[in-house]
C-alpha cells in the first residue's frame, strides 16, 4: 500500500546529509587521541564545505526493487532573488541530479545526463514510471520517465493554468492518472501585483478594519487553488477539488475521493499563528460534504487508504472512516458532561496526566499508534484493545527516546528509532504484533535514520552516518541485516582533515546535567590549551556534520556547542548560565585556554550571542550572524512574516510569556541594544540586506550603539543575502567565512588583519 497523504510543501524528501550521529562514543571527561596528521590529506576549507553532498531519499517502488533519489551541492541552491520573499509566485528552484538505483544489484542509473530542477520523484504502482515535476524557467510541469525505456516526457497544461509553486504530485491509485494542485495565470497575475504593491507602491495602504494583515493575506493566497487529475496519454485535466481555499488534501486509495482541509480563517489570529479549516470530503460523483467545521485543536492522521482517520485533541484520540459514522474515542480521559462538576483533586490530576494521549502515525490493518508520557501505544480500532510497545519517560534526562520510523505493509511490525540522552548510542527498534516482541536491530554509535520498508517487508533503503560525517545510503533486509552501501555521498571528505568529537557532560550554574558537542582540530594536543568557539543556540546533543564548524576547527579552534535550560520570562539568563559552565568545564580539562573565547550564533544564536555578552566579558570576540539585538523593535518588525515574530516573543522560541504591554520589562531586559554601554567584546556583526527573516537593520542598531559608544564593532552587511547572511552566491559564502576566521584570528590568536573593511 502506497501513502496518499498529499501536501503543498516542498517534496516530502528526506535530507540526509544533516542528521549525523558518531560511531566512536566519547562521554564525560572520556577525551579523544591525537589523530596522526595526513601528509597526504588536507585541511577542510570553505571551498570544500560548497562541495559537500546531500542526498534526498525521493521514492521507493512498492516491492523495494527501485531507489529514486536526487543529490545536491550548496552551490547549486545560490543565486536566489531574497527580494522575492513574500512573492507567492516566486519558485526556488534548485538543480539536482536525479538517479534510480536498482537496491537488488546497485546499478545506478542517471535520469538526465545534467542536474535539474526536479522535485518530488515518485514511481507509480507498478514501479515502472517515475512521475515528477520539473522547473522550466518559468514554472513547474509534470513530467514521467519511463525506467524499461528510459524515455522522457514532459506534458504541458491547458493554456490559462500551471503547477502551483508549492504543490507535490502522486499517482492515483490504479496509475493512470497523475494528481497535483494547479493555479490559474489570473490567480498568478493578482498574486504578482499584489506583492508588488506592498513592496514597491506607488501607494500602500492598510487598515485596522482590514480582517488581515496584509503580508498575513498575501500567504494565504497560495491555499487558493484546485485540485486535478491529469492524463498523460491525452493532457486531459480534470479538477476533483475545485477552486477554493485548499490547505492540505488526502487522496482516497480506491479513488472514491478526496478529503481536504478548507481555509476558513475570518482574520489574522494573533495567538494561533496558523489557519482554522474546516474539513471537507468530495466523492467521485462532485459531492461535497462537511466532515468537521472546524478542525482546531484536532491532529488529524490518515490511514495510508484515504479513507481512515484519527486524531487527538485535549488528550483525547478518536477514530473514524469519511464513509462511518462520528469518529468514536479510543484513548485519554472521559469526556466531561455539561454540568458535571470535574474533580480536582491531586489524585486524580495525576491519573489524568497519564490518560493524556496523542496520535503518532495511523497504520494498515486498523491499527493506530498514540503516545503518552509512559510510552508508545498500539490501539485496535475495531475493539479498542490496546498493547504498550515502548517504555518513554520524557521527564527523565537520562530515559532514551523512542520513536516511530516506518510500518511494515501489512501492519504487523512496527519500525522505531532509539535514541540515547546520555551517550552516543543510536539504533532501530521492531515491534512484532503477532509475537508481542520488541527487537532490537541495531543499536550502537551510528545513526539509523530515515528508514524506507518496502510492502513487502522484504527491502529496507535508511541511511547510516559515522560521526562527524555526511550519511551514506544502504539497503539491507525487513530486519536490517546484510546492509550494504549503494550511495557512498561523500568520498572526497577521505582526502580530508578531520578532528575528533567528543560528548562533554557538565553542570550548568543551576547544578544541572547537560551535554555540550566538541568539535576537535585534526592536529589536537592533549595537554594544550587552545582556543575556543562557542556555537551557541539552544540544546545540543550530537556531533551532526556541520562544515561552518569543522571551517573553524580546521583553522586550529576547539568548536563547542553547549546546552542550555530555558525558564519561561527569563530566557536570557540561559546562555550565561550554561555556556560559561560549559567554558569552565573545559578549562578545568586543560582543553581550553581561557584568556582566549570566542562566541559565535546564527539567527536565534546570533540573538544569543548578543545578549551573553551584554552580561559577561569573559569572550575576547563575538560574531553575531543573522541575529536580532532588539526585541521590541523585532516584535513588531519583519512584516513579510505576518505574525510569526509576535508569537515567537509571546508564546514560543522567544519564551517570554506575554506581550510587551503586559510585561515591558521583560522586552527591554532581552534587547541587547539597551545594553550596549556593557560590551567590553569586539563583535562582528554579519548579515543579509534582503534577510525578511531577522532584517538587517535589526541588528544595525548594534552598530550604530557600539559605534556611538566607542566599542569595537565590525558591520559586513551582504547586500543581496537572506538568512545567514552571505547566501546570495558561492563568493559571498567564502567571503564571509574568511572574515570570520580572520576575525577570530586576530582576536584569539593575536595575528594581523589581513582582510581589508570592504
Amino acid at each position: 500500500m502506497r501513502a496518499r497523504v498529499l501536501s503543498f510543501c516542498r517534496s516530502a524528501a528526506v535530507v540526509i546529509s544533516t542528521l549525523l550521529i558518531p560511531a566512536a562514543v566519547l562521554t564525560g571527561q572520556a577525551r579523544p587521541t591525537t589523530p596522526a596528521p595526513s601528509a597526504t590529506k588536507s585541511a577542510f576549507t570553505a571551498e570544500d564545505a560548497l562541495d559537500v553532498v546531500s542526498a534526498t531519499v525521493g521514492d521507493l517502488t512498492d516491492d523495494g526493487r527501485w531507489l529514486a533519489l536526487t543529490t545536491s551541492v550548496r552551490r547549486d541552491a545560490y543565486g536566489q532573488d531574497y527580494r522575492r520573499d513574500g512573492d507567492p509566485t516566486y519558485v526556488r528552484a534548485v538543480p539536482a541530479r536525479l538517479v534510480v538505483i536498482d537496491t537488488k544489484s546497485g546499478a545506478t542509473q542517471s535520469v538526465f545526463p545534467d542536474k535539474r530542477p526536479v522535485r518530488a520523484p515518485r514511481w507509480s504502482p507498478d514501479g515502472k514510471r517515475l512521475a515528477m515535476l520539473i522547473f522550466n524557467g518559468d514554472v513547474f510541469e509534470p513530467a514521467i520517465w519511463d525506467r524499461e525505456s528510459a524515455k522522457f516526457t514532459v506534458s504541458h497544461l491547458p493554456a490559462g493554468k500551471y503547477v502551483a509553486e508549492t504543490s507535490d504530485i502522486r499517482w492515483s491509485g490504479d496509475g493512470s492518472m497523475l494528481i497535483f494542485a494547479v493555479h490559474t495565470m489570473e490567480w498568478r497575475k493578482k498574486a504578482r501585483e499584489t506583492f508588488a504593491t506592498i513592496t514597491g507602491g506607488p501607494v500602500f495602504v492598510q487598515s485596522s478594519l482590514d480582517p488581515f494583515l496584509a503580508w498575513d493575506d498575501l500567504r494565504r493566497m497560495t491555499n487558493t487553488r484546485s485540485i486535478v487529475s491529469f492524463d498523460p496519454k491525452t493532457n486531459m485535466l480534470r479538477d476533483v477539488v475545485p477552486e477554493a481555499m485548499v490547505a492540505n488534501y488526502v487522496l482516497a486509495e480506491d479513488g472514491s475521493g478526496i478529503a481536504y482541509n478548507r481555509d476558513i480563517q475570518k482574520k489574522t489570529d494573533y495567538d494561533s499563528f496558523g489557519s482554522e479549516t474546516a474539513l471537507h470530503l468530495r466523492v467521485k460523483d462532485g459531492s461535497d460534504r462537511v466532515l468537521y467545521a472546524t478542525t482546531k485543536g484536532m491532529q488529524v492522521q490518515w490511514a495510508e487508504d484515504g479513507k481512515h482517520y484519527a486524531y487527538g485533541k485535549e488528550g483525547r484520540v478518536y477514530a473514524g472512516s469519511v464513509d462511518g459514522p462520528d469518529a468514536k474515542q479510543l484513548l485519554g480521559p472521559a469526556e466531561t458532561k455539561r454540568g458535571e462538576t470535574p474533580d480536582t483533586t491531586k489524585a486524580t490530576r495525576e491519573r489524568l496526566a497519564r490518560e493524556r494521549f496523542s496520535v503518532v502515525r495511523y497504520g494498515p490493518a486498523g491499527t493506530i499508534l498514540a503516545s503518552n508520557r509512559e510510552g508508545l501505544w498500539l490501539v485496535d480500532v475495531a475493539s479498542g484493545a490496546r498493547e504498550q510497545i515502548a517504555t518513554t519517560d520524557d521527564s527523565s534526562a537520562t530515559s532514551p527516546r523512542v520513536s516511530f520510523a516506518a510500518w511494515s505493509g501489512d501492519g504487523q511490525r512496527v519500525y522505531l528509532n532509539l535514541a540515547s540522552r546520555v551517550k552516543w548510542e543510536r539504533g532501530v527498534l521492531r515491534y512484532d504484533r503477532a509475537a508481542k516482541r520488541l527487537d532490537t536491530l541495531a543499536k550502537d554509535g551510528r545513526s539509523y535514520s530515515n528508514l524506507r520498508v518496502s510492502n513487502n517487508g522484504a527491502t529496507a533503503v535508511l541511511t547510516i552516518a559515522d560521526g562527524n560525517r555526511p550519511a551514506d545510503v544502504y539497503v539491507g533486509d525487513g530486519d536490517l541485516k546484510n546492509l550494504r552501501r549503494i550511495v557512498e555521498s561523500n568520498p572526497q571528505l577521505a582526502q580530508k582533515q578531520f578532528g575528533s568529537t567528543e560528548l562533554l557532560s557538565y553542570l550548568d550554574a543551576d547544578g544541572h546535567r547537560k551535554y555540550a558537542v566538541v568539535y576537535y582540530p585534526a592536529d589536537y594536543q592533549k595537554g594544550k590549551a587552545y582556543p575556543t568557539v562557542f556555537n551557541v543556540y539552544e540544546d545540543f546533543f550530537d556531533d551532526s556534520f556541520n562544515p561552518q564548524l569543522n571551517l573553524i576547527a580546521g583553522h586550529g579552534y576547539v568548536v563547542v556547542q553547549p546546552s542550555v535550560d530555558f525558564e519561561i520570562g527569563f530566557p536570557g539568563e540561559a546562555w550565561l548560565k550554561g555556556v560559561t559552565a560549559a567554558a569552565n568545564k573545559l578549562i578545568e580539562l586543560g582543553v581550553t585556554d581561557s584568556a582566549r573565547l570566542g562566541v559565535q550564533g546564527t539567527s536565534y544564536g546570533g540573538y544569543a550571542t548578543n545578549l551573553l555578552v551584554t552580561q559577561t566579558n569573559r569572550f575576547k570576540a563575538a560574531v553575531n550572524i543573522s541575529g536580532k539585538v532588539d526585541l521590541i523593535s523585532f516584535y513588531t518588525d519583519s512584516p513579510r512574516l505576518g505574525v510569526r515574530n509576535v508569537n515567537a516573543a509571546e508564546k514560543t522560541q522567544d519564551r517570554i510569556g506575554a506581550t510587551m504591554w503586559q510585561q515591558p520589562q521583560k522586552y527591554v531586559q532581552h534587547s541587547a541594544v539597551l545594553f550596549a554601554d556593557r560590551i567590553t567584546t569586539p563583535m562582528m556583526l554579519v548579515t543579509g540586506a534582503q534577510d525578511s527573516n531577522v532584517p538587517a537593520d535589526n541588528t544595525r542598531e548594534m552598530y550604530y550603539a557600539l559605534r556611538r559608544l566607542g566599542k569595537e564593532v565590525t558591520w559586513v552587511n551582504y547586500m543581496n543575502g537572506g538568512h545567514g547572511a552571505g547566501t546570495a552566491t558561492a563568493a559571498d559564502f567564502l567571503d564571509m567565512w574568511r572574515r570570520i576566521l580572520q576575525f577570530y584570528d586576530v582576536k584569539l590568536k593575536g595575528e594581523k588583519p589581513k582582510v581589508a573593511t570592504n
